[in-house]
């Protein structure tokens, strides 16, 4: 059946991707993709998917925090260029974005998918054809944009995926604020983590993001990311085939405590994780509110100056290129 498989996606991918095997058609093979399943789809008889723990029974689309049901909502799907360039290569990566969120940061720059609930219901047969149209596309990996809350849906769609011949890495697009039961379902299911660590301090987490456990979450969950996947592997060609990958958004006034997350991953994590220190933040979301005056700007050259020089004190090397190129050129 695996090689059935493996021939399948031989057939459907372009030349470059030959090579890579994803770690998912081995879980499939023992059947043990399957049991995973089962066992995702009863975390959402009593939602327990992710750390809000909201406990209703999603699988009678009863909702809460997410206001997603038994089935997930898809905004869009396309090849995106706008990610980092091991991911993004000269096709795209395959960006599939679930609509709403199990946060509710009040800066966020997708607020009409993340808090309106923009997008519509997939069934799991869509959303494996979705996976299988971004491959023919050539799409250099499948990206799974803010799948925190969807993990059961995202399982069950992926056997039916593999089936069609899927044989792409998949790339975990989050926030970080993921449980650990979800992570561990994913376990040899996901080939690149990509967990964006927000914020240090509870109480601005409670604040900015209205989570006041995030920082504790994304300290758990990013070990058990990089304890799954470990340091980034690209190819010969540069593109990003294992590992983990952090983002970090760069505040107003430092409040999301870039020096603290930055020691954090050099220290408890690794000095050769990939890291991307992001500049781009502007006010979007319900910052212009006078309640958030304090980060309705964006940052300033120093700021950004100041992230760079707190990674490499703490011997962080594999900073994203693309990224400190760009700003070289961005008038903040």
């Amino acid at each position: 059946m695996l090689d059935r498989i493996r021939r399948v996606g031989l057939d459907a991918q372009t030349a470059p991707e030959m090579a890579f095997e994803p770690a998912y058609l081995r879980l499939y093979e023992t059947g043990e993709l399957q049991a995973r399943v089962e066992r995702a789809l009863e975390l959402l008889r009593s939602c327990e998917a992710c750390p809000r723990l909201c406990r209703v029974n999603r699988l009678e689309d009863e909702t809460a925090v997410c206001h997603t049901g038994r089935y997930a909502i898809v905004s869009s799907y396309f090849p995106h260029f706008g990610e980092e360039d091991c991911l993004r290569g000269w096709n795209g990566s395959g960006t599939i974005f679930f609509s709403m969120c199990n946060l509710r940061c009040v800066f966020c720059q997708n607020y009409d998918i993340s808090h309106r609930k923009r997008g519509r219901e997939v069934r799991p047969d869509e959303l494996a054809a979705m996976m299988i149209e971004l491959q023919r596309r050539g799409c250099h990996n499948i990206n799974l944009v803010t799948p925190e809350h969807v993990v059961p849906q995202i399982l069950e769609a992926l056997p039916l995926a593999i089936e069609r011949g899927l044989r792409l890495p998949i790339v975990y697009n989050t926030s970080a604020y993921d449980s650990m039961e979800s992570l561990r379902l994913m376990d040899g299911v996901v080939d690149i983590y990509m967990p964006d660590f927000k914020f240090w301090d509870s109480r601005l987490s409670l604040r900015y993001l209205k989570a006041k456990d995030y920082p504790e979450v994304a300290r758990r969950t990013i070990k058990e990311m990089h304890r799954q996947v470990g340091d980034l592997v690209l190819d010969e060609r540069g593109l990003a085939r294992r590992g983990l990958m952090v983002r970090h958004l760069i505040m107003p006034g430092g409040i999301a405590g870039t020096r603290e997350i930055l020691r954090f991953i050099a220290q408890e994590i690794s000095p050769h994780t990939y890291v991307n220190i992001m500049a781009q933040y502007y006010p979007a979301g319900k910052v212009s509110s006078e309640k958030y005056s304090e980060i309705n700007r964006r940052i300033t050259e120093e700021e950004y100056e100041d992230a760079i020089r707190a990674a490499r004190q703490v011997g962080l090397d594999r900073l994203d290129p693309r990224e400190l190129d760009r700003h070289r050129w961005q008038v903040i």
